[in-house]
């Protein structure tokens, strides 16, 4: 008789992961230093203290002894463009001129499938060199970039979330949507959504580049696909705060176009969110929309400083975005690092434990997946990352002489990178390891 396939796992390692936001609860996270983690058939079994948990395995159970090193849920990163891999870190003194000069004649490239799917499969491999495990991703207006996105993270099995572009107006004629634009994201959805583990997002660029006609179509199809995702961008630059005021003069603000529209609703992911007011905020919270915080995009481009204090005055959902390519790195780890840099500018301050719980659960929370992903409770889908406070000399250094998880956590954000991550799981499967 033929022994059946091993599906359990299980993994030694100090555990960290969230049941609620530190910011508004001092019992928000569960730690064990000294931890077990089980997985079976690629979602959690179990996650607890090693001592309790390792008498409940089968006998002759194998366990990965990752002591030394920290588990926590695979980063998702709610905002970023794979085709603008190949334009990160290009100058330019403003977001109009960058669109202008680099992003569209970049994107242009994307109408060949070949390109696209070589661009994908780079762009996945870098995320997951960085411990990012759910990516909610911005195509081109090509239904064929969104078609290669899939397609290649259909076959490492990641939990994605992406959409082609609606764009009809202010662009290059050869990046403008025809009257097929809005078709063509119904045809990817009935083709994508909750296809295996991918998601498609509604994607219109943002309000300058949508005419109404464009922007009542895409919230007819979002009412007609209500677990889909929106993803947009609001309220970035000043310049383009004053443009949209310009060709909408009759919305109270920024955000507010995209509400009489129809287009705030939970699962809405809106980038950026810097020049809201308190009605923004509030308006954001009640409808359930939520905030991609880009903060290294937003300090390359001078874009702005993310209000975090006005944003939870509101208990407004919060979650962090590389926005590649102004974003100038993959990791979420650097993304904490200019995040909380951005806090202390700004006045406030961002604890290592809520940038970690923005990372994971918080992101989890904004795309309406907490169960599902950013978290080590049973039944979540193991997707998580294990990472080396010893990975550089300098973090070896500093980790010597912790007296706090707190401590600990703030030395990955503010000097960790892609080499703190020692492997990077989905599903339960290892996709990367250094």
């Amino acid at each position: 008789m033929s022994t059946p396939p091993q599906t359990m796992q299980a993994y030694r390692a100090s555990l960290l992961h969230f049941h609620a936001d530190p910011a508004f609860d001092e019992k928000a996270y569960a730690w064990h230093e000294d931890g077990l983690l089980i997985v079976e058939d690629g979602k959690v079994k179990a996650a607890g203290d090693y001592a309790a948990l390792a008498p409940t395995l089968p006998p002759n159970a194998a366990v990965q002894d990752m002591r030394g090193h920290l588990i926590t849920p695979g980063f998702i990163d709610t905002h970023l463009h794979y085709p603008q891999t190949d334009m990160i870190a290009s100058p330019s003194p403003g977001l109009l001129p960058w669109l202008e000069t680099y992003t569209f004649p970049t994107e242009r490239r994307f109408e060949d499938p070949a390109h696209a799917r070589a661009t994908a499969e780079f762009f996945l491999d870098e995320l997951l060199r960085c411990g990012t495990t759910t990516a909610v991703v911005y195509c081109t207006v090509h239904p064929q970039s969104v078609d290669a996105f899939f397609e290649a993270s259909e076959a490492r099995n990641l939990r994605m979330v992406a959409g082609k572009v609606l764009m009809d107006r202010h662009c290059p004629d050869f990046l403008r949507d025809l009257e097929g634009g809005v078709g063509d994201s119904a045809a990817l959805i009935d083709k994508w959504h909750k296809r295996g583990r991918q998601l498609y997002a509604i994607t219109p660029r943002f309000a300058p580049t949508s005419t109404d006609a464009q922007l009542r179509a895409t919230a007819e199809l979002a009412k007609a696909y209500p677990d889909t995702f929106i993803q947009t961008h609001v309220s970035e630059n000043k310049d383009e705060c004053k443009w949209v005021g310009e060709l909408h003069p009759q919305a109270r603000s920024y955000l507010d176009v995209y509400e009489r529209f129809g287009l705030m609703r939970p699962r809405a992911l809106f980038g950026h969110c810097i020049w809201l007011d308190d009605e923004d905020f509030a308006r954001m919270a009640a409808t359930g929309s939520a905030a991609a915080v880009c903060p290294t995009s937003n300090l390359f481009l001078g874009s702005g400083l993310f209000d975090f204090e006005k944003a939870d005055g509101a208990r407004t959902l919060l979650s962090l975005g590389t926005d590649v390519g102004a974003g100038t790195s993959f990791s979420m780890l650097q993304t904490m690092n200019e995040a909380y840099k951005v806090a202390r500018l700004k006045g406030s301050y961002l604890p290592a434990l809520r940038m970690f719980y923005l990372a994971t659960l918080g992101a989890a929370r904004a795309m309406g997946l907490e169960g599902t992903i950013g978290s080590l409770a049973p039944g979540a889908e193991a997707d998580f990352v294990v990472l080396d406070p010893k990975a550089t000399p300098l973090m070896a250094r500093r980790t010597a002489q912790l007296e706090s998880l707190e401590e600990l956590l703030f030395a990955f954000a503010l000097l960790g990178d892609d080499r703190s991550v020692k492997a990077t799981y989905s599903a339960g499967k290892l996709v990367h390891t250094r």
